[in-house]
């Protein structure tokens, strides 16, 4: 029958969700060591931290997200459409390096934890997002609008949390190895 939706079940491998969410928190934790040396650098070496920090922090974003896509099981073959899955990487990479820019600033006002959490979790939602339309099925794809925003919401509000206990514990010598996992887990 055309037009007939019949929905598919799948599962997760949950051993790949583990892991999408261990490489988060590992690239997040590396990020947040680089935080205080792009900080703390100037002129060329500030674009070059700035740049390997971005990299880093994006490319695991990105690498938890295509993980975890790989780890739901469907009933169908999935194939990805390459350029589109480096769009998606590279909408990660910049956003990470919005953020790490915005946190390595001397000082961070209001405004500037809200313009780096919105454009840091649009980044993400945007890097989400970009990947789903990558994935190549014989299937369609729906979403809940509700399911949409409250995601693009999170993510905003995640990252919100995330830049301000990364600048708000970057200097600190005692007790930063606590607040840096926090804020990887945070991240993560």
């Amino acid at each position: 029958m055309v037009g007939t939706q019949i929905p598919l079940s799948g599962h997760y491998d949950y051993r790949l969700v583990a892991l999408s969410v261990f490489i988060s928190i590992l690239a997040a934790y590396a990020a947040l060591d680089l935080v205080g040396r792009v900080t703390s650098a100037r002129g060329k070496a500030r674009f070059f931290w700035l740049s390997g920090g971005a990299l880093a922090m994006g490319t695991g974003i990105w690498s938890m997200h295509y993980i975890g896509m790989e780890a739901l099981r469907l009933p169908v073959p999935v194939l990805y459409d390459w350029p589109t899955v480096l769009i998606s990487m590279l909408a990660a990479v910049v956003a990470s390096g919005i953020a790490l820019f915005v946190v390595s600033r001397k000082t961070l006002g209001v405004t500037s934890v809200i313009v780096g959490s919105i454009t840091m979790g649009s980044g993400i939602a945007a890097m989400h997002y970009i990947g789903m339309e990558a994935m190549r099925l014989p299937a369609m794809c729906h979403y809940s609008i509700r399911l949409v925003a409250l995601s693009i919401v999170l993510a905003i509000v995640i990252s919100g949390v995330a830049l301000f206990l990364t600048f708000r514990f970057r200097g600190e010598t005692t007790n930063w190895g606590w607040w840096k996992g926090i804020s990887a887990l945070t991240m993560g």
